[in-house]
């Protein structure tokens, strides 16, 4: 009688210890989910407010041949996100600043769009969606910071900030990167026709060939394809690169590698036109031939990264060594 006594005496601090540890971590994990509940119904509710402009957006992408690379931005960023899981912080807070301060510049941004439409200076299509995005991105960055916390978001930061490239290019930036590539494609093209020892004549843009005259317009800047191997640079260094400068040298080593490819391109139909004859300007290799040209721009892209990837691991490995 007295031993079980004893023993029921002993179990019962036990068991008050176990409930008291379920009622403190049960409120926590509560407050958790409903932060996380909570950003997810702001993020519906912002998809429903901007619900025209982003159906547009993806009307847009789908039909333009600069910007169709948008329609893929956010599954990237979704699969970023879904592997980092397990380095997001679990424990949510307020960072009220940062969202105030997001927000405003949201809600600003909005407010000047419509603005310019009140005023009649109504932006082209392009134009104005790049607005609206930008808009719909920082009001979306100040629910992030206001319902999960800025070391929440610090760990997705890649993850989110990637969304940047849903962002329609402006009218203006796009004409003169294209101006620019074109330009510099030209010189890439003089050089390599010096190279080949072909006679040739050449005033700016335009090459006198033995039986044809090129102009090289600002269409055959490539700066769809240099624009795609850019981010897809971008996301390569985040994935498979550690050191910084190695992130830094693949992103940066993709503005020669599009000169060598487009100025490669205009001396390849070149030589098609000297050799086959003139009707090649109209080939296919010609109208359609940008996805080869990048295909082949791939190659020494991997390579370099498998160079980087192998100098970095090799790193990693002696400093674990000395460790």
């Amino acid at each position: 009688m007295r031993s079980s006594s004893n023993g029921a005496a002993a179990r019962e601090p036990t068991i008050s210890v176990q409930t008291g540890n379920i009622s403190r971590s049960s409120p926590l994990k509560h407050r958790q989910k409903s932060r996380f509940l909570g950003a997810a119904c702001f993020a519906v509710v912002l998809a429903a407010v901007f619900g025209h402009s982003l159906l547009t957006l993806i009307k847009y992408a789908a039909s333009s041949q600069l910007h169709s690379y948008i329609l893929l931005i956010p599954f990237v960023s979704a699969y970023l996100l879904y592997i980092r899981r397990d380095q997001l912080p679990r424990k949510h807070s307020v960072d009220l600043p940062l969202a105030i301060v997001s927000l405003a510049i949201g809600v600003g941004i909005l407010i000047f769009t419509y603005w310019l439409n009140f005023t009649g200076r109504v932006p082209g299509i392009n134009d104005r969606l790049t607005l609206l995005t930008l808009s719909f991105l920082c009001c979306l960055a100040a629910a992030g910071f206001f319902f999960l916390g800025r070391a929440w978001m610090r760990a997705a930061a890649f993850p989110l900030a990637y969304l940047i490239f849903i962002v329609p290019m402006p009218n203006a930036m796009a004409d003169a990167l294209e101006q620019a590539s074109a330009a510099a494609s030209a010189e890439m093209a003089n050089l390599l026709f010096h190279l080949s020892g072909m006679p040739f004549f050449r005033v700016g843009p335009v090459f006198q060939l033995p039986n044809i005259t090129i102009q090289v317009a600002q269409e055959c800047s490539g700066i769809r394809s240099s624009l795609v191997l850019f981010i897809t640079s971008i996301l390569a260094a985040n994935l498979f690169l550690k050191t910084p400068w190695r992130r830094v040298a693949l992103i940066a080593v993709v503005i020669p590698l599009a000169i060598l490819r487009n100025g490669f391109r205009i001396f390849v139909i070149g030589l098609l036109c000297v050799h086959l004859g003139p009707q090649m300007i109209h080939s296919l290799i010609h109208r359609r031939g940008g996805p080869l040209f990048f295909v082949l721009s791939l190659i020494p892209f991997l390579f370099l990264l498998w160079l980087l990837r192998r100098g970095d691991t090799g790193e990693s490995a002696e400093s674990e060594t000395k460790l």
